[in-house]
């Protein structure tokens, strides 16, 4: 409510100048009764005005009750055999390619046929195919394919697994839309996803958004050792994650280790969920990011190498020596060595345990991370860094070190998609100083990148299944700011 008062006498602020050209406009009479109370208006505006732009605020929402997980999703639709494609979802391979992933229960050929009509598909891919065995689980048939090179900001109509099913075509066509080659560019970044009734709401107001691109920093389908839960969250999110590009990491759920049975973690994340972590492109075409070779972290390039975002594993080794440090330095460090010193109007960060943190759920846990990794990306000025795993929204200033910092990401919490364990509702009271805005609520965050120099950043909240604004900052560009640039070239 506080925040809400704010930004309306912001508003009222803006409004004044309109107001007072109006009154100028009217008849001498009606302008001096309008006049008075315009002055009233001026009185309550300048009061408000001594508000403090920052103010921090812990949100009084209080939240309706939890939600129940969802029935297991079986099948997609009544009329699917074992050939039929399932769990269908697409990332982004590149500045103009696409992975096409998709289960079948019996063998399929692991082909995507596509085109820019629908019922007509001139091109086609041939991918590859895996299994994978957890415990007593085995697991349908999984494919990927690549399709390509395709236009931007274009819609593709495709089908999986070609004519192997005795289905009707028209029943198995999807469609994906490509991502725009230059900014504007919408992101829908949501964490902590999991299948509840707060998830089905979160994925339906995220449906309604024209957005290019999902954002995800870990905990996707809670499986928790139960491998038919992966196959229920597929299901789940296929109408959304078959039509826009589903960018994710990993998180603590993906873990699923079990001693002597299976000591290999991240299994089944693995298997279904591919990212482009072994794509090399030349900086100088407008898509880079160097290889990690690890799915467990990566990057990659939007708005023809406007956008940088940097996707981090929380849990695989980044200390000292390891594999993902070594890889996030080369690659924060090709930033400025692209072709005609084109560096990335933004860049962006996810991980999935948060490095600032003022709930009291997960305290300290993203603290070694930090100390591992935090002077990079303030090296880098990375302008926001997104986390998942507490189970609430929190937003922070620009933030190194624990104190404010004009040049230093903008620290967001976001860890609130609808999982099934529930809000995470007590913070540390007094609220940090570095800390805008906290609420332990479900919902999701859009990051509209409007030009090279300015960022809307605004989180909905899923109030009684009706998405609400109730948190909102404009971000702008550090490649931009003079200020951050000298004092980079001085480190």
């Amino acid at each position: 409510m506080l925040a809400r008062f704010i930004r309306q006498r912001r508003d009222e602020q803006q409004a004044v100048p309109m107001a007072v050209a109006a009154v100028a406009s009217r008849g001498s009479t009606a302008a001096l009764s309008s006049l008075v109370l315009l002055v009233l208006v001026l009185v309550l505006v300048l009061a408000s005005s001594a508000l403090p732009a920052s103010l921090a605020v812990t949100s009084p929402y209080v939240r309706p009750p939890a939600r129940a997980t969802l029935p297991l999703l079986l099948q997609d639709d009544d009329d699917a055999d074992g050939q039929t494609p399932q769990q269908v979802h697409i990332s982004m391979v590149g500045p103009d390619k696409v992975r096409v992933s998709w289960i079948t229960d019996d063998d399929a050929p692991a082909t995507v046929d596509y085109g820019t009509s629908s019922g007509e598909y001139p091109f086609s891919a041939t991918g590859n195919t895996t299994t994978y065995s957890y415990v007593l689980y085995h697991s349908g048939n999984i494919h990927d394919a690549v399709v390509g090179p395709l236009q931007p900001s274009t819609t593709y109509y495709y089908r999986c697994s070609g004519a192997a099913t005795t289905t009707p075509s028209s029943s198995r066509e999807l469609s994906f839309r490509t991502p725009p080659s230059t900014l504007p560019f919408r992101f829908v970044v949501v964490g902590d996803l999991g299948q509840t009734g707060w998830t089905a709401s979160t994925l339906k107001h995220v449906a309604a958004a024209d957005y290019d691109m999902l954002l995800l920093p870990g905990d996707l389908s809670y499986a928790d050792l139960v491998q038919s839960r992966w196959d229920s969250f597929g299901r789940l999110v296929a109408p959304l994650a078959s039509a826009r590009p589903w960018m994710v990491t990993q998180g603590n759920h993906e873990v699923e280790k079990l001693p002597l049975l299976e000591p290999k973690p991240f299994k089944a994340y693995n298997a279904r969920w591919r990212m482009p972590y072994d794509v090399s492109v030349s900086p100088g075409a407008g898509a880079g990011a160097v290889p990690s070779g690890d799915n467990l972290y990566y990057s990659f390039d939007v708005a023809g190498g406007a956008v940088h975002v940097v996707m981090l594993g929380s849990y695989t080794d980044y200390g000292a020596g390891s594999a993902q440090l070594r890889w996030l330095r080369a690659d924060l460090a090709a930033l400025d060595r692209r072709r005609g010193g084109r560096r990335p109007a933004f860049v962006l960060a996810l991980v999935h345990a948060p490095w600032y943190n003022s709930n009291e759920a997960h305290q300290g846990e993203g603290d070694a991370m930090r100390d591992a990794m935090e002077v990079l990306l303030y090296g880098a000025r990375v302008d926001a860094v997104f986390a998942g795993h507490v189970h609430a929204y929190e937003r922070f200033k620009r933030v190194y070190a624990g104190k404010e910092d004009p040049c230093a990401p903008v620290y967001v919490t976001i860890g609130d998609g609808g999982n099934r364990e529930g809000l995470a509702d007590k913070y540390i009271d007094p609220q940090p100083a570095i800390s805008v805005f906290r609420e332990a609520s479900f919902g999701h965050g859009r990051l509209e990148v409007v030009n090279a120099t300015h960022a809307l950043w605004t989180w909905h909240r899923n109030d009684d299944d009706e998405p609400v604004v109730a948190d909102q900052v404009w971000i702008n560009s550090l490649a931009a700011n003079p200020a951050c640039n000298r004092s980079k070239k001085k480190m």
